[in-house]
């Protein structure tokens, strides 16, 4: 009786194919063409004006803790694609070593005190707007997650992957809402309720609504 050989890749497209089923229908059209040009106009303004901002909490991340100033990590963005996303360094060098991907939690003990400052004031989601100038991400949007954790919420949540269906952003409804501790739960629910409520002006709003979040010191509860 000849043994069967496994093609891996076959199993890993019908696994991906499974995946995308459950996302859903992605947002197309006029809006979104025109959410993309709002987003590289905003984008770009905001990298030239926030490069002062960055250099000096470059040199304070430098100052304070060990590791580099920027950090990436690969996320998932629309569709179920994959992208690295690019933060100024917010936690302790090899914070996750030990614990591998956890969620984000309250008084995170892994955030040193230059980056909990960071965190309330979202500063270390500025070198984001390279992301969106590459297209990897919008100015709003649901936050993209790490691939481990995307494949974990999609089990216990059947809506989360449906958050996919559009371009993921540097703030948005959930964050704005629920901070960096929101149970994936009511993550799953403020991030579709943005897809389909969508608009420009809603997005306007979000922004608006964030200037708020950094004013009042919100961004990390």
């Amino acid at each position: 009786m000849h043994e069967v050989e496994i093609n891996e890749s076959i199993v890993a497209d019908e696994q991906h194919c499974e995946f995308i089923s459950k996302i859903g229908v992605p947002v197309t059209g006029w809006k979104m063409d025109l959410k993309r040009c709002f987003d590289l106009a905003v984008g770009l303004l905001g990298t030239l004006l926030s490069v002062p901002i960055v250099i000096v909490f470059a040199i304070l991340i430098k100052l304070t803790s060990d590791g580099p100033v920027f950090y990436k990590q690969e996320r998932v963005g629309w569709m179920g694609t994959t992208f690295d996303v690019i933060k100024l360094r917010s936690m302790y060098q090899d914070a996750e070593a030990q614990t591998g991907a956890i969620w984000a939690q309250k008084n995170d003990p892994r955030v040193t005190p230059v980056g909990r400052w960071m965190r309330k004031t979202r500063i270390d989601e500025l070198p984001q707007f390279w992301n969106v100038l590459k297209g990897d991400m919008s100015l709003v949007g649901p936050r993209p997650e790490r691939p481990e954790l995307t494949e974990q919420f999609s089990e216990r949540y059947p809506d989360f992957p449906k958050r996919l269906r559009i371009i993921p952003g540097i703030t948005g409804y959930a964050q704005i809402n629920g901070g960096y501790d929101i149970t994936p739960g009511a993550k799953c629910q403020y991030d579709n309720y943005y897809i389909e409520h969508f608009s420009i002006w809603f997005d306007i709003k979000m922004l608006m609504g964030t200037v708020r979040v950094i004013i009042s010191g919100d961004g990390a509860r």
